[in-house]
């Protein structure tokens, strides 16, 4: 069913659209938008997608930090359905990254299979504060190789496009990514899923899901365990 916050455009050229459509809470999410998401994620596996937002000046916060933390254990659970279909279905998903990207919204953000970004992009790759949460393990080694990786994972710091460009984390630095990301996914919907398709799976084939998993049962089995001693406070 149609998400207010989740805008879905299809294109004549072939490809699809997904805009994230809360800017009032910076595209956070809630089970019931990022459900959303992964039903359109999900439909017509073949057909390229361009994810991003309706502001040009955001992509996504993650969880939305003011709901219960049950709802929070549910949002990261889709989350993780969300990147695994990401990564499996044969048409490519393009990342139109205009803002910052933090905790669960960087982790769509690197399950992309392009990702473009703005000048005024940034990552951080972050759980919520005293949660004990993986947040980009299973992913970012692939990208940018273990040690980086574990910086980025440990300090939980920042990093903006020049040096996400840098270090091959995006593929482009340009002033308008989302127009940048639909050109691109026109002239990969002409050229049809096949060559696409098949890269994907050997690329995912070569431990990718596995550490998609692996990554989620540790935070399942996080996520568990805060809900059984009760609520806690939310974190800033």
């Amino acid at each position: 069913m149609p998400h207010p916050h989740l805008m879905v455009e299809r294109s004549p050229a072939g490809y699809r659209r997904l805009l994230l459509a809360r800017p009032d809470r910076h595209n956070a999410l809630d089970p019931e938008l990022t459900r959303a998401l992964r039903d359109a994620l999900a439909e017509a596996p073949e057909e390229p997608v361009v994810l991003g937002s309706t502001d040009p000046r955001l992509f996504c916060a993650g969880a939305d930090l003011t709901i219960a933390d049950a709802d929070r254990a549910a949002v990261s659970g889709l989350l993780y359905d969300c990147c695994e279909i990401m990564i499996t279905r044969p048409g490519p998903v393009i990342a139109a990254v205009g803002g910052p990207a933090v905790g669960g919204g960087a982790q769509l953000m690197t399950a992309a299979d392009v990702r473009i970004a703005g000048p005024e992009a940034r990552m951080r790759w972050v759980g919520p504060p005293g949660r004990d949460l993986a947040v980009g393990a299973w992913v970012l080694p692939d990208l940018v190789g273990r040690g980086v990786a574990l910086d980025f994972i440990v300090t939980a710091r920042w990093v903006d496009a020049a040096e996400a460009l840098r270090l091959g984390l995006v593929s482009s630095v340009v002033a308008g990514p989302l127009q940048a990301a639909a050109d691109l996914a026109g002239e990969l919907a002409r050229r049809g899923p096949g060559s696409v398709a098949k890269a994907k799976t050997i690329t995912a084939e070569g431990g990718l899901l596995g550490r998609l998993r692996a990554e989620r049962r540790a935070n399942e089995s996080a996520w568990a365990e805060m809900l059984a001693a009760g609520p806690r406070a939310a974190g800033p």
